[in-house]
């Protein structure tokens, strides 16, 4: 949908029309956790008909964020602490801080300042108009490494093109989503959780705002090559089946391309008369041959973990304790 085309605005009731609740999962950001709450107020200061939530996650934090979060709550009342019992990953975390928002519209932001603030009444705006998802997209990566951009760009154009649902390129968890898409998030049942695509999935009517996005306020990012990859495995074998269908056309292609072979040995040793000397030929076929098939068992191994892990119906995470404001 053209986010520049006009629907009509919303009419039904529901909870306080402009209550907002910004979902900030967190892990071992002891430094960035106060800028980031100065920087939302100093927005959020001149907007007094929102009521601001924060909902921030503690990801099994190492560091000092808990003592610093708690510190900050004692001068910021809208502000609650979701503890959660280890560190479960971001997508865990978000799931658990969706699930906390009260706000009639939830925003998932970054506390490193690289979704910026301002655009979250951007998005409010679009709301505002009747769409029940705004996107943030960036409209450059300048921020980000020559290999993230160029990973990134490749995640995005296999992901896109093997799924059944198309995910916005250049856009992360930073979006705004009304109360009854965070309804229908909370109807999906898996643990393993590539939100992202989630809320592609969920669909609903969506607008996009771009920015563009800055460096990091402080603190230093905690993926890695390694977890990128993991992550991108992940979003890959969620959302698609692709990776298994594959392997059929490629044993079709090499059982074709070996039956060919051998009728050219076999006319070569008719016509000409002679043998085909044939180690060498042997032991490239071999190994080629096994490690396709070490290949697709990987592949299968990969769908097999998921359902191995689905079917255990753990919880998403465990929770240790919320802080409330003057609790």
């Amino acid at each position: 949908m053209n986010s520049n085309e006009a629907i009509p605005c919303r009419t039904d009731p529901g909870p306080p029309p402009d209550s907002l609740s910004l979902v900030v999962p967190v892990y071992n950001e002891a430094d960035t956790v106060g800028f980031f709450v100065d920087r939302v107020r100093a927005v959020f200061q001149g907007e007094p008909e929102i009521a601001l939530e924060f909902v921030f996650v503690n990801d099994g934090s190492t560091d000092r964020t808990l003592e610093a979060l708690l510190s900050l709550q004692k001068s910021e009342p809208r502000l609650r602490i979701v503890d959660l019992t280890r560190n479960f990953g971001k997508e865990a975390a978000l799931t658990a801080g969706l699930k906390a928002a009260r706000g009639r519209v939830v925003v998932p932001i970054d506390v490193d300042l690289q979704d910026p603030p301002e655009i979250v009444l951007e998005m409010i705006g679009k709301w505002r108009e009747g769409y029940e998802v705004v996107v943030g997209r960036r409209i450059n990566r300048d921020a980000d490494s020559w290999a993230k951009r160029i990973s990134a760009n490749c995640f995005y154009w296999v992901h896109n093109r093997i799924s059944d649902h198309e995910m916005p390129r250049n856009a992360g968890d930073f979006r705004l989503m009304d109360r009854r898409v965070i309804a229908a998030l909370d109807e999906l049942p898996e643990s393993r959780r590539f939100m992202k695509g989630l809320f592609a999935w969920v669909g609903f009517r969506t607008a996009y705002v771009d920015y563009v996005r800055p460096a990091r306020a402080a603190g230093t990012t905690k993926f890695n090559g390694w977890k990128l990859w993991n992550f991108a495995l992940e979003g890959v074998t969620s959302f698609s089946t692709a990776p298994l269908r594959i392997w059929t056309y490629v044993g079709a292609a090499v059982a074709g391309s070996s039956f060919a072979f051998s009728l050219f040995i076999l006319a070569r040793v008719l016509i000409q008369g002679r043998d085909v000397p044939g180690y060498a030929s042997l032991m490239v076929a071999v190994t080629f041959l096994g490690g396709l098939q070490l290949i697709g068992i990987g592949v299968l191994g990969e769908y097999l973990g998921r359902t191995y892990i689905e079917a255990k119906r753990r919880p998403v995470v465990l929770i240790r304790q919320i802080y409330e404001a003057g609790s």
